[in-house]
């Protein structure tokens, strides 16, 4: 019973975000005990108690980009158009034009930005957050930044990382920057 309402949550998710959700099904299929274990981190991934959608979002855009060439950061895309995240935000992340971001998307993204890189200013940005938002804005931004490249890895790590794609914000194309020149 429980394998088919995942299957039916699966094909449901499909069908609003136009993702491929074959490497969940294939987890569903081949190891049901794995699928229902990884299951709440998909629960885990919309975890926001702090910060603003336009920071939360800009951190699992910066998240999916570090791992992924255009599918899983499509999603992400389409989830913060359907959470309210302005589309000039989005395009400013996914360009990473810190020019054109607010000061949420900015401190978000320049914290993600530097936690992926594994940069020598994260502590500056998380210190910064922590002025903005408090410990919890910096549980958000991690979580969110963390759980964003999760989901390409795995996808990858079951070899269903097959496509790259162009990403759109709203049927836009957006020249994507992956990192800073």
């Amino acid at each position: 019973m429980r394998s088919w309402i995942a299957r039916r949550t699966l094909r449901a998710f499909a069908k609003r975000y136009g993702y491929d959700v074959s490497y969940l099904q294939m987890m569903l299929d081949q190891s049901p005990a794995a699928f229902f274990k990884f299951a709440p981190v998909m629960k885990a991934a919309a975890h926001r108690e702090a910060v603003p959608i336009d920071a939360s979002f800009a951190a699992k855009i910066v998240g999916a980009l570090a791992e992924d060439c255009g599918p899983c950061t499509q999603l992400v895309v389409d989830m913060a158009l359907e959470a309210g995240m302005a589309k000039d935000q989005i395009e400013a992340v996914l360009r990473r034009d810190a020019r054109a971001m607010n000061d949420t998307t900015r401190l978000a993204f320049k914290f993600a930005d530097a936690v992926a890189r594994r940069s020598t200013d994260d502590e500056e940005f998380r210190d910064a957050v922590r002025a903005q938002w408090g410990e919890k804005g910096v549980i958000d931004l991690t979580l969110a930044l963390q759980l964003g490249r999760m989901f390409p890895m795995v996808k990858a790590g079951l070899g269903y990382a097959k496509e790259c794609r162009r990403v759109t914000v709203d049927g836009h194309n957006v020249d994507v920057v992956k990192q800073a020149a």
